[in-house]
């Protein structure tokens, strides 16, 4: 069989790991995403590269910090020991996290241009018929933005899919608990196991073309209409 039970192991923990990432990047990468497209403050460019380090830090470096952050000796790390939380590092919540922090361009910044492209205007006709601003983002801006939506969660979860190098430094490579598919793939290179390697491998090429075909559909199509 191409594939064993550690593979599969792997591929349902990187599934888990990519929709639980892209769904607290949408809870809190839209307020985030929505604060840097309205805001005039002077914060709004420190934030925002904050937000794009990982587009240009090499995953090690981001991985490195994050270890020591989230370890016994760091801030986050003693705050969930002295919780009684135990350590994240090495575990899944520590994936998750790190995951959050690596992908947050990716579903950030898409989210921040479907708001920009939205426009002062749907929200002063809003305003003049007495909608409040809650009402004007959950009934006119989430609405209208919704393709930056999609783009944000096929990015989103593609890029958490494909992590090597953060999930490896906080993560580690304990089978079931942090060893996910990319992981799993240089397990089988390392052994020399290049057919089961073939198999991930190739599972996540067309996996990567088929999200890029999607979101390139998505968005043609979405030209055509208007």
């Amino acid at each position: 069989m191409p594939l064993d039970a550690s593979d599969f192991g792997a591929i349902w923990l990187t599934f888990k790991l990519a929709s639980l990432t892209t769904l607290i990047l949408l809870l809190i990468g839209t307020p985030i995403a929505w604060w840097l497209t309205r805001t005039r403050s002077w914060l709004r460019g420190p934030v925002g590269a904050v937000v794009a380090l990982p587009l240009v830090l090499p995953p090690t470096v981001i991985g490195f910090y994050l270890l020591l952050t989230l370890g016994p000796h760091g801030f986050i790390g003693k705050t969930t020991e002295a919780l009684g939380l135990g350590s994240v590092v090495f575990s899944f919540s520590g994936l998750v996290i790190g995951s959050v922090v690596y992908s947050m361009p990716f579903v950030v910044q898409p989210l921040q241009n479907a708001f920009s492209a939205i426009g002062e205007r749907p929200l002063e006709v809003a305003a003049t018929l007495r909608a409040s601003p809650w009402d004007c983002f959950f009934n006119v801006v989430l609405p209208l933005a919704r393709p930056g939506f999609i783009t944000a969660s096929i990015l989103g979860f593609a890029h958490t899919v494909g992590e090597f190098g953060v999930v490896l430094m906080i993560g580690g490579n304990i089978p079931d608990r942090t060893r996910v598919v990319s992981v799993q793939i240089y397990d089988h290179v390392e052994a020399m196991e290049y057919a089961q390697a073939h198999w991930l491998a190739g599972s996540m090429l067309v996996f990567s073309f088929l999200v890029l075909l999607a979101l390139y559909t998505s968005r043609r199509g979405r030209a055509g209409w208007s």
